[in-house]
């Protein structure tokens, strides 16, 4: 039965703590990969007016369309990456998931850039939520960290053990909570900016003035953008804040 790297979540206590992080005000909440449904059990009691299941497997499909009839026409089989959102009503949505690991950073930023995002309760590998986290300067700061902070307030709901899961996984979770902020940026925008941060990282040895010449930026404008955001020419990327990296992306379009 089990596809897809599954680990499936059998702690009562961290369930009952990522369903009650959903507000009760919610109208519409989608989970993301239901798996067998220990979310959703809880997240059935809770009655929420609108509640979208995504789940690429047919298997867990039908596992959960037994145990909750009244599921039908709620779940939609896809994998999340290629799902449209476009296709749920127009209105504030709130996502929850214990995320599959391979995929959690690409789903995650595809939650953040969808203008009706409204916040979500997510399940990392311990990892890369503390990447999530970082602020400048700290260990594991990096385009994770900017481009989310950027969109949403993340923050540290509990820390999740191997034993919570079935088959255990090799590494420990971590659950984190997303309020979204207000846009800065266009979506055109954005696309740029994760571009010019995603290049600024993608030479850790170099500085920030290296690493985006060699990925393509003009060597004069890349001079002036850093003088006159107050950037000295041998920073490197980590010692950049989100506010700093705004700037320079601002100078350099």
């Amino acid at each position: 039965m089990r596809k897809y790297g599954q680990h499936f979540l059998i702690s009562p206590q961290v369930i009952e703590a990522i369903v009650s992080a959903v507000p009760q005000s919610t109208a519409d909440l989608v989970e993301i990969g239901p798996g067998r449904g220990a979310l959703t059990e809880e997240l059935l009691q809770k009655n929420f007016p609108s509640f979208t299941l995504v789940e690429i497997d047919p298997a867990m499909r039908d596992v959960l369309l037994q145990k909750f009839p009244q599921l039908q026409g709620h779940i939609v089989l896809a994998d999340f990456l290629t799902f449209d959102l476009d296709t749920l009503p127009p209105r504030p949505t709130f996502f929850v998931s214990n995320l599959p690991y391979i995929d959690a950073a690409d789903i995650l930023d595809k939650v953040l850039s969808w203008p009706h995002f409204a916040g979500a309760v997510f399940m990392f590998q311990k990892e890369q939520a503390q990447r999530i986290l970082a602020s400048v300067r700290q260990e594991g700061y990096g385009p994770i960290s900017i481009l989310t902070q950027l969109r949403a307030r993340p923050r540290r709901l509990l820390r999740v053990g191997r034993a919570c899961f079935n088959p255990p996984p090799k590494v420990e979770s971590m659950v984190l909570t997303f309020e979204p902020l207000p846009a800065v940026l266009t979506p055109a925008e954005y696309a740029r900016f994760a571009r010019l941060v995603r290049a600024s990282f993608a030479h850790k040895r170099k500085t920030l003035f290296n690493s985006l010449v060699l990925s393509g930026w003009d060597k004069e404008r890349v001079t002036d953008a850093l003088a006159r955001a107050g950037v000295a020419p041998a920073a490197r990327a980590q010692e950049i804040s989100l506010e700093k990296f705004l700037e320079i992306h601002r100078l350099l379009s």
